[in-house]
């Protein structure tokens, strides 16, 4: 299955005492300019460019001082599964607005101010429940990274994937696919620390965010997440793994429809931790599940967990519950845990919003549905 593309995508190799005085809006000026159609691309929408854009890369990413891979507006480029690899010689990209993966690239930054979009065309993916579905955005082992503008939508699996990154931004992001299109997470992270995602709108079929193991340091805020599942810290220990997250920060963010706010989810099977977790200032509009840790997932039994949760704050949410349980902490080992300055009634009229509460640990106050954790 391929993916297309419709674009300005500039891709420009630079030395990074160069940003000060360079205009990332303006275009490139350099010498060294690789345009795709020279390398054989079409852009017709029905010839696979693939190959000519890795060829153009190659040449790009192979010349010396500053280059430029130019693939030119105004046309609709047809890839399958491209991959763009470092080391490259120079020592800093910009790419001006794909279904690509790119890994081992420092100091790469992607701008899509010039209305850079990716449509995934996932309705060809979805129906097959088997099927390895692509990432349309995927890095790996990517430092120093930023990428801003970029519309996103229907992806096959995972919208953006960031594995193994350090020091990523990504702000003023469009990330969009059907309510029910599966495991379409908006933002999957793992292995990955010092990342921040501001200032974006997320709505999938899946988690807006999800935090995996082995991430520390990630920041969320000023999103808009729905429809989805929320932002998810885990869920941790599949398979009897060993499994952290720690150093979570998301505040000033809304859930819309969603079916989770705030969620933290844990396999009992499994060991490690998931600490100093911090959600603040949080709107919330018909959702289900509001705040819930589940260290239960996956499993119809309550077992023991060895995924402890501990030094989590929630502080500042207001707003509807579409479902009788607003709060629901479902723990085993948590400890720690302060519930302050929430107020969640429900959506529907005449209804009260409900509370949960298992093998609790800390301090709730100024909480509205009361939670009794006796």
């Amino acid at each position: 299955m391929k993916v297309q593309i419709f674009c300005v995508l500039i891709i420009v190799f630079v030395s990074p005492c160069l940003f000060e005085r360079w205009n990332i809006n303006a275009a490139p000026t350099n010498n060294n300019i690789y345009n795709v159609i020279n390398y054989g691309a079409r852009g017709d929408g029905v010839t696979d460019d693939t190959k000519a854009f890795l060829k153009a890369w190659k040449s790009a990413c192979g010349a010396k001082g500053a280059s430029t891979l130019l693939i030119p507006p105004e046309k609709l480029y047809l890839v399958n599964n491209l991959l763009l690899s470092g080391d490259c010689k120079a020592t800093s990209i910009l790419i001006q607005s794909h279904w690509i993966r790119m890994q081992y690239i420092n100091s790469l930054t992607i701008d899509g101010t010039r209305s850079g979009t990716i449509d995934g065309f996932g309705s060809t993916w979805w129906p097959c429940k088997s099927c390895p579905r692509p990432k349309a955005l995927a890095f790996h082992a990517c430092n120093d990274l930023s990428v801003s503008n970029v519309r996103i939508t229907n992806s096959p699996g995972a919208h953006i994937s960031i594995n193994g990154c350090n020091n990523a931004k990504f702000s003023q992001m469009d990330v969009e696919s059907p309510r029910n299109s599966p495991n379409t997470d908006g933002f999957d992270i793992s292995s990955s620390k010092n990342i921040l995602i501001e200032d974006s709108t997320i709505r999938v079929g899946d988690d807006c965010i999800a935090i995996n193991g082995g991430s520390s340091f990630i920041n969320a805020t000023r999103l808009a997440c729905g429809p989805g599942h929320g932002i998810s810290i885990g869920s941790l220990g599949r398979g009897n793994s060993y499994e952290t997250v720690e150093q979570v920060h998301v505040q000033n963010c809304s859930f819309t429809n969603t079916t989770n706010g705030a969620r933290i989810k844990t396999f009992p099977s499994g060991s490690g931790y998931a600490r100093k977790i911090n959600f603040e200032q949080i709107k919330l509009s018909n959702v289900e599940n509001p705040i819930i840790i589940d260290q239960h997932y996956g499993v119809k039994d309550a077992k023991e967990s060895a995924v402890e949760v501990s030094d989590v704050r929630y502080y500042g949410f207001k707003g509807t519950c579409a479902s009788d349980l607003a709060i629901n902490l479902k723990c085993e080992s948590c400890f720690n845990i302060v519930l302050d300055q929430i107020n969640i009634v429900s959506s529907q009229p005449k209804k009260k919003a409900q509370s949960y509460c298992q093998n609790f640990h800390g301090k709730i106050s100024h909480t509205v549905p009361n939670v009794n954790c006796n």
